[in-house]
């Protein structure tokens, strides 16, 4: 089985490398439990734990060895082999999530959210123990200063009642919409910039040629992943280095190059 993408702060790890989470999918809760293989990559159990709709997560699959452009890049991506990212389902909980990664550190973020959807999200027991929903948008709305605040969540408070009012709204809407139109969607909520757009679209879709792809992480992936390559610092020059040695790959480029270094990340800080 292929590496699966642990980025989402949703992940839940264990000592012995196995992972969990649950996220909504079309009306339904389900468990995802993904579990180190010997041989490489990770053995994942999709199950539904609430809910009477058959609509699973969907699990996407990026074979490296299709990769074409720049050696430099392409061989260390094609060496560690086929990459699996499971889509959250549900824009509202991608919306949420991303505005609690705005700014901060990627570990004080995840601290951060487990702590919020432990305080506030539902509790769901899995096979490998138990796991938390993103709180849901009427319970964010209920909260008050307070209980933002003594949970750290300050900086988000308005972002992230601003993102649950619209979700009330929208959510219909924005579920038959294509990626680019969610992009703009998602960017016309207030306080929602360029970057959480894409950032949450790019978590829907896995359709990562939307992810803001000039940012810190990718910058600093590509940087250690292919230290030969003269990689411009100022972000817009890089962007357009990096689109145009992936051209229509932009997308798995991207997002392996995200998985190469979430899998490869020992002291760094991002």
């Amino acid at each position: 089985m292929p590496y699966l993408m642990l980025d989402h702060p949703g992940w839940l790890r264990d000592d012995d490398g196995r992972a969990r989470r649950v996220l909504r999918s079309a009306g339904s809760v389900w468990s995802v439990i993904c579990t180190p293989e010997p041989a490489g990559g990770h053995l994942v159990d999709i199950v539904r734990l609430a809910g009477d709709t058959d609509v699973a997560p969907v699990v996407d699959t990026i074979d490296p060895r299709t990769l074409m452009g720049d050696v430099a890049v392409c061989e260390p991506l094609r060496a560690d082999g086929p990459v699996a990212r499971v889509r959250s389902s549900d824009v509202w909980e991608a919306l949420g999530t991303t505005i609690t990664r705005q700014v901060i550190k990627a570990a004080t973020a995840r601290q951060n959210y487990g702590a919020f959807c432990e305080a506030y999200g539902e509790r769901f027991d899995t096979a490998a123990g138990p796991a938390w929903l993103f709180p849901s948008p009427e319970t964010v709305l209920a909260l008050s200063d307070a209980e933002f605040d003594v949970l750290r969540m300050k900086f988000f408070r308005d972002g992230l009642r601003s993102a649950a009012e619209a979700s009330l709204k929208a959510a219909e809407d924005w579920a038959g919409m294509t990626g680019e139109q969610l992009v703009a969607a998602v960017q016309s909520v207030r306080r929602i910039g360029p970057w959480t757009a894409g950032a949450t679209v790019a978590d829907v879709t896995n359709d990562y040629s939307l992810y803001p792809f000039a940012d810190l992480a990718v910058r600093t992936w590509a940087g250690k992943l292919a230290p030969s390559v003269d990689w411009p610092k100022p972000e817009p020059e890089f962007g357009r280095l990096w689109q145009a040695m992936a051209g229509a790959q932009l997308s798995e480029w991207t997002l392996l190059t995200l998985a190469w270094g979430v899998r490869h990340a020992t002291g760094v800080a991002l």
